[in-house]
């Protein structure tokens, strides 16, 4: 290779690692929602120009290392900060999941150059298909990590943009196929201006203003209605500094300061953060329970109560060690009788060591977050019959996981999620989660009612909207009247299976023809 061809490729490479990076500017807090568009754009364009399938996922590698290199660096400050990782292993540790991720979209791109011709709209077909089913892939496999699928970035906090349509349809990666079919439009547009096809213009706007059209038509829809008068919720943020807030010494200030911010709730559901008791059930003071207990059957409703609980396991039922299983857990206290939700999707290395007989050994001994090896409850768990409502809860990093929360909206009203993100301090990985928490409403057609521990606290009606939240590292009370809803979007019933079977569709027929094509005559 002579120095011109290693000065382009190293170029190329560079602009879809700068692609990558601004891409995390279309996410909250920044909301520059159009940017995704663009920068997915530079991406589909090198690989319009990619003469081998190995250049392509190069360039996708690149974009990933851009993306996920910037857009998730907050991990870090958990690893580092609380996690007690000296810095040296928690920057590998970073590059690994970096890595790790960015392997998705280098898969696509291998894809897209493997089974089309270059320059050609096959290419740009395969583009859309092969980087949904990689954002898909990397949100199931291995447990998965959906963070940042770009059609989170079509969802503001006040409305959402007319993309973001598709997400009662086929949740957050049909977005995202939408957000890359305006993307390759684009590429379409570009192209065929730099060769002077001025018919590519019309075409690419054609393509972008119907899939936007489409999008908003489908937005407009109510697939869900609203059932029963407005319920009043009292979401309750702490503000425990997380070096505090796993203290024995600092219990009984928690206990008494949750206590009384339950008294001044207004709130006939009151819903407290994950983990607000960072003990076991049984070990919680008697007359603490019985006053929170009180506290519900006095306006004829239920706290939520995050905390966690231990069984002694079955002998023919033993987790790896043999020891007894450890839930993150939420409980309700009122005037109904108690119903527990364990959580079910555990976060990996934070709650849940993978290949423990392998690596436990080694991960305990460097990593330094209590209650690192649970157990996980049942996939599917009814929802809490509270207040009036059929209350659907979930905790913290479940709401990342749409098809999951799906299994349960046809028996609940609403969503309350209990959430710690004090983990990860004043970085943006609160905002981003928030964002995504709005995502799942607007999939399922239910209101979302998040609980931090130092934010974000908000409440997010059915449509996406963000209808009020606190303040970010303060204590507060959230006070919201709303509706629970009954009714099925199409996510509901179908979850991620219509996306996946669109894209896969798009993929095999763009492989058939490309390969019809390549046949001699």
């Amino acid at each position: 290779m002579n120095s011109a061809a290693a000065t382009g490729r190293a170029l190329r490479l560079l602009l879809a690692f700068a692609a990558g990076a601004v891409t995390v500017f279309g996410y909250a807090p920044f909301h520059l929602a159009l940017l995704p568009l663009a920068t997915l754009a530079t991406l589909f364009w090198l690989w319009q120009r990619a003469d081998q399938p190995r250049e392509a996922a190069l360039e996708g590698f690149a974009f990933g290392v851009g993306l996920f290199g910037v857009g998730v660096s907050w991990i870090s400050v958990a690893l580092e900060t609380f996690g007690g990782v000296p810095p040296a292993v928690a920057f590998i540790g970073m590059l690994g999941l970096v890595v790790y991720l960015s392997l998705f979209p280098a898969l696509a791109g291998w894809v897209v150059a493997r089974i089309t011709p270059t320059a050609s709209v096959t290419r740009l077909a395969a583009a859309v298909a092969a980087w949904t089913l990689a954002e898909w892939l990397r949100g199931t496999l291995f447990t998965g990590f959906g963070w940042l699928a770009v059609g989170y970035a079509e969802l503001l906090p006040s409305f959402a943009l007319p993309l973001a349509g598709f997400a009662s349809i086929g949740g957050v990666y049909l977005v995202s196929f939408a957000v890359s079919a305006c993307a390759v439009a684009i590429v379409h547009i570009i192209d065929g201006v730099a060769v002077g096809r001025a018919r590519a213009i019309p075409v690419g706007i054609f393509v972008v203003a119907m899939v936007a059209g489409l999008g908003a038509t489908t937005g407009r829809i109510e697939w869900t209605k609203a059932e029963g008068a407005p319920l009043a919720v009292s979401l309750v943020q702490g503000n425990v500094a997380q070096n505090l807030k796993f203290d024995p010494a600092y219990r009984t200030r928690t206990y008494e300061m949750y206590e009384r911010l339950v008294r001044l709730a207004k709130g006939r559901l009151i819903v407290l953060p994950e983990s607000a008791f960072t003990v076991f059930l049984d070990e919680v003071p008697d007359d603490v329970l019985d006053r929170l207990v009180d506290a519900g059957r006095e306006r004829n409703g239920s706290v939520l109560l995050g905390l966690f609980t231990i069984e002694a396991p079955l002998t023919e039922d033993r987790n790896e060690s043999g020891g007894p299983r450890i839930y993150n857990s939420v409980i309700s206290l009122g005037a109904t009788p108690p119903q527990l939700y364990r959580k079910h999707h555990l976060v990996p290395f934070g709650e849940l060591i993978p290949l423990k007989s392998v690596f436990g050994w080694f991960i305990n001994r460097i990593l330094n977050i209590p209650l690192a090896d649970q157990a996980a409850g049942p996939a599917l768990q009814r929802p809490f019959d509270v207040a009036g409502q059929r209350v659907a809860v979930n905790i913290c990093y479940e709401d990342v996981f749409g098809a999951e929360l799906a299994g349960v909206a046809r028996d609940a009203t609403l969503y309350v999620n209990v959430t710690n993100d004090a983990w990860y301090g004043r970085s943006i990985g609160a905002l981003q989660h928030n964002q995504i928490a709005a995502m799942r409403a607007l999939e399922l057609g239910r209101p979302m009612l998040r609980a931090t521990n130092t934010g974000i606290t908000s409440a997010i009606a059915h449509d996406g909207r963000v209808l009020a939240e606190l303040p970010w590292f303060a204590q507060g009370i959230l006070e919201v009247e709303i509706a629970g809803r009954r009714g099925e979007t199409p996510f509901v019933r179908w979850g991620d299976g219509f996306v996946v079977a669109l894209a896969g569709l798009v993929l095999v027929i763009v492989f058939a023809t490309s390969r019809r094509r390549r046949k001699p005559a």
